[in-house]
């Protein structure tokens, strides 16, 4: 169980008392200076103390030593094997990629019986590293440049044989994923999600769970694995914890941040499938990374 004065910390953060929860962090610290999730956080809240807000978020740098190291390595070794494994059962397909990023799921999953991928991606460098690896392999490919909200506007009549989504429906708000899955359902033969399997009160959908006990201990002993894995694993573990675990730990308790994803259980997802029109849905599981277990959602 988190530590009590760590949970009056994430609470003065959460009503942006910062110098309250910097002083309680660093109190916590000093109690327990081996706790990684401790440490961590005390540093984290004492920089933003110094340089203000807007310099302690999420750094590209951080992002990207995180990406490729840690659990990750195995986390997208097992999806790209998995997605392969589908590929390879089917004949000669068109794909549609949601949220493709860099192609970091997609290109080692790669078969010689995809004929046409269409990827989705909002971010215009993410979107161009992963069409310029497809155009050095030859693999006929379309780029768009934008959300799955925009795609559906603009192409009310294509179809694909497969679409899949690694990590990325969990974006699209909840009042949104009803009305894509429909399309999805109509436009696609079959769907292949990725997504951890989180339990519900993790998600912080519900308001009066933001900061219950259950939710500040769940998010703080799943860190604690994480920034134990970078501890031991990688050379850059300190850019990882400040530059990308840190904000993104302290994202899960600020109410005035905008949120960009919205996660919840995977039956959740499959209740959604079924009510989008897909009837035959199979889950399984493929890596039970530190955050949650990410499982694979197959729907037809």
């Amino acid at each position: 169980m988190s530590n009590q004065h760590f949970l009056q910390a994430i609470r003065a953060w959460a009503d942006d008392d910062i110098p309250t929860a910097a002083r309680l962090a660093s109190r916590v610290f000093e109690r327990e200076p081996e706790h990684l999730v401790y440490a961590e956080a005390a540093l984290y809240l004492d920089r933003l103390l110094q340089e203000g807000r807007q310099n302690v978020y999420v750094s590209p740098k951080g992002f990207r030593a995180f990406i490729r190291s840690g659990g990750n390595v195995s986390l997208y070794r097992e999806t790209s094997a998995a997605l392969k494994q589908v590929y390879e059962q089917l004949r000669p397909i068109s794909l549609l990629d949601i949220g493709v990023g860099d192609g970091l799921a997609l290109l080692p999953a790669l078969t010689d019986n995809i004929r046409q991928i269409d990827l989705i991606e909002p971010s215009t460098a993410l979107l161009d590293q992963t069409s310029a690896a497809l155009a050095k392999r030859g693999v006929p490919h379309r780029g768009h440049n934008g959300t799955l909200q925009q795609f559906v506007a603009q192409h009310g009549d294509a179809h694909w044989d497969l679409a899949e989504a690694t990590f990325s429906l969990q974006s699209i708000p909840p009042d949104e994923r009803s009305v894509l899955l429909h399309w999805l359902r109509t436009h696609v033969d079959r769907l292949i999600m990725v997504e951890f399997d989180v339990p519900t009160y993790a998600s912080g959908a519900d308001p009066t769970d933001f900061l219950s006990l259950q939710r500040i201990d769940y998010v703080t002993t799943r860190y604690l694995r994480g920034l134990t894995e970078y501890h031991n694993q990688t050379k850059d573990d300190s850019v990882v914890a400040q530059g990308f675990l840190m904000p993104v730990f302290f994202g899960y308790f600020d109410r005035s941040a905008n949120r960009t994803n919205w996660e919840i259980p995977v039956p959740d997802w499959v209740d959604l499938l079924r009510a989008a029109g897909f009837t035959q849905i199979e889950v399984r599981p493929i890596f039970d990374y530190w955050w949650a277990p990410a499982c694979m959602i197959d729907a037809s």
